[in-house]
């Protein structure tokens, strides 16, 4: 096989060659656009003193382009059956180290110190879309050595992660990632740069991790309960949805007390708070009621 992988008859050569069936359990869905690749690349900003983690490498095709522009790569792959798949198509790469297993399950830190002398990596992936926001998430929240997360997403998740306030897409998820990371969108994608070609556009979004939150809050948790409580229920007013919350335990008078002393009046809706907000509004609670329970 000559070329990258990335060109729709080399795929198709490997999937043949391997007789590699699609496992939809695995949100396998193969880029065959060579212009969506370097996309891809370019917003993740990866140079030769950069090590890259890549999450799901698949048959390789991504993780090509990535040797050739970082110093080191360490894909994690959870399909047992593409690790032989992997040897052949990376033969040429000696930057390239395999392993297979479930990155939900990695320990992260460890594959820092064993692989980047313990800085931070800068992840790539395309991600199966059933696990996407477990994946995203898991990266921000537990404070994992990770600089950056470039990745390939459901189109609609991508624009959730970056909404802002009053959006139809803002939501919980905007919060989150918000809280964590600065997002931007670097590309859409259409179905037919894939085989097989999936049910829904894709998108490129980066998101580089904060050194410091772009907020302070007394309690992070209780922040989140709020922001959770207030989406779990949309159509409903913010004030009706921390009540009837089940992780909150507040009257309605005291929610009311918040939002007068915020300046908001009792009938509003989360999705027109900002995250300093609710940063605030998690303030006035810990204030009120000096813990969270």
């Amino acid at each position: 096989m000559e070329g990258y992988l990335v060109n729709p008859k080399n795929t198709i050569e490997i999937l043949r060659k391997y007789n590699i069936r699609f496992q939809k359990k695995f949100g396998q869905n193969f880029l065959v656009d060579e212009h969506v690749m370097k996309k891809i690349i370019g917003a993740a900003q990866i140079t030769k003193d950069d090590c890259v983690l890549e999450v799901g490498p698949g048959i390789g095709t991504m993780t090509q382009f990535l040797c050739e522009a970082a110093g080191k790569v360490i894909a994690v792959e959870i399909d047992k059956s593409l690790i032989p798949v992997l040897s052949d198509t990376l033969s040429a790469y000696d930057n390239v180290s395999v392993i297979c297993g479930d990155i939900l399950k990695q320990d992260i830190k460890e594959l820092a110190e064993r692989y980047n002398n313990g800085r931070s990596f800068k992840v790539a992936a395309n991600l199966p879309y059933y696990i996407t926001t477990p994946i995203i998430m898991g990266f921000l929240e537990k404070d994992e050595p990770v600089e950056s997360i470039t990745v390939m997403v459901q189109k609609e998740v991508a624009e959730r992660m970056q909404a802002g306030p009053g959006t139809k897409a803002y939501g919980a998820l905007s919060l989150a990632v918000s809280y964590y990371a600065q997002a931007y969108l670097a590309a859409n994608v259409p179905q037919n740069c894939f085989i097989p070609r999936p049910n829904v556009a894709s998108a490129v979004i980066r998101l580089t991790k904060y050194k410091k939150p772009p907020v302070e809050v007394k309690d992070k948790e209780l922040m989140f309960a709020l922001i959770r409580a207030t989406f779990q229920q949309r159509r409903k007013t913010l004030c009706n949805g921390i009540k009837n919350s089940g992780e909150l335990n507040y009257k309605r008078e005291d929610i009311e007390k918040v939002l007068k002393n915020m300046g908001l009046n009792a009938e509003v809706r989360g999705e027109t708070l900002t995250l300093s907000q609710f940063a605030q509004m998690s303030d006035m609670f810990c204030q009120m009621f000096n813990d969270f329970s």
